[in-house]
């Protein structure tokens, strides 16, 4: 177990945060144990949870639950307990299950793999130290980057037509109560057409309108997917326009796909690092989650006032 402080000067006090890793937990029939890592403040009860599914990425580690320390680290010195699992489409699994069904994205194991943590919750919270007794079970929202991020979609109700079998496939997880998506994948079909469209055909039937659950969609205004579509960055705020109310979209200003860093510190998969820009971030997300966990808070409304107006906003936001 690590401990760290988080010392950025945009969160103040600076909060010590804890991390544990792996807990390990057994799942019949996954062909590996699901592996996750707890990062969790020093101190505080009632504590909820963000659920953070990693992207698929070309890097070794960051697709793992060794990725994504930046953000991580900020929820949890915001008040939030982070459990990022290390999914079969994990690069640090790819030679091992390289054959295995589902290969190489596990579209049905990712979201499955919240399930059986939030099944677990309890044995988590036994093992990693200092931890007992201090979460809330009832406020679990899920948060996940690229990939991740439409992962996430799928918990919160977006639906998707299994491109195999053409069956209509719901993952809904009811004990999700909020999401953030961060940089995720927009709509299917003809408008996928760059060289990755057929690579990922999962995201060819994706449907945003049952996506009910109540969610901040993150996108960054220079995240230009082409690899996957040429209608540039809209593309990433599909999820928030093609999805029912209530929503919130927070659009970074010269943010491209790593939004300034989360996946990982000094990591060459970011091309747009900005510690400011992460530290903005982790801000507006911590302050719409605990808004909608907590009736009556206001840190949603009051965050944005404080970094998307005046002489050097970060974005905009925007709800329905």
């Amino acid at each position: 177990m690590s401990a760290s402080t988080v010392t950025t000067d945009t969160l103040s006090p600076p909060a010590p945060v804890l991390s544990y890793s792996p807990v390990v937990l057994p799942v019949s029939g996954r062909p590996v144990d699901l592996q996750v890592r707890v990062t969790a403040p020093v101190s505080g009860t009632g504590l909820p949870v963000i659920l953070l599914s990693h992207g698929h990425g070309g890097s070794n580690f960051l697709s793992s639950l060794y990725g994504y320390a930046p953000i991580a680290n900020l929820w949890a010195a915001a008040g939030f307990v982070v459990i990022q699992p290390t999914h079969l489409s994990s690069r640090t699994l790819g030679d091992r299950l390289a054959d295995a069904p589902g290969a190489p994205f596990f579209w049905r194991s990712r979201a499955r793999d919240m399930t059986h943590i939030l099944d677990r919750l309890d044995t988590i919270e036994d093992t990693v130290p200092q931890l007992a007794g201090r979460i809330d079970h009832d406020k679990i929202a899920v948060a996940g980057h690229s990939l991740g991020g439409w992962t996430a979609a799928l918990l919160l109700g977006a639906r998707i037509t299994d491109p195999d079998t053409g069956e209509v496939v719901t993952l809904i997880e009811p004990r999700i109560k909020a999401g953030v998506l961060l940089a995720a994948p927009g709509r299917g079909g003809d408008i996928l057409n760059g060289f990755m469209a057929e690579r990922v055909s999962i995201l060819h039937g994706t449907d945003f309108s049952t996506m009910t659950t109540p969610a901040l969609v993150v996108a960054g205004d220079k995240d230009d997917s082409r690899h996957f579509t040429d209608i540039g960055p809209d593309w990433h705020a599909d999820p928030y326009h093609l999805s029912p109310a209530p929503k919130s979209l927070l659009t970074l200003f010269d943010a491209e796909h790593g939004l300034g860093g989360i996946a990982g510190y000094d990591a060459d998969e970011t091309t747009d690092e900005n510690p400011e820009r992460v530290a903005a971030l982790a801000r507006l997300t911590s302050a719409y989650l605990h808004s909608r966990f907590q009736p009556g808070n206001h840190d949603w409304q009051t965050e944005c006032e404080a970094l998307t107006t005046g002489p050097r906003p970060v974005g905009r936001a925007e709800s329905k």
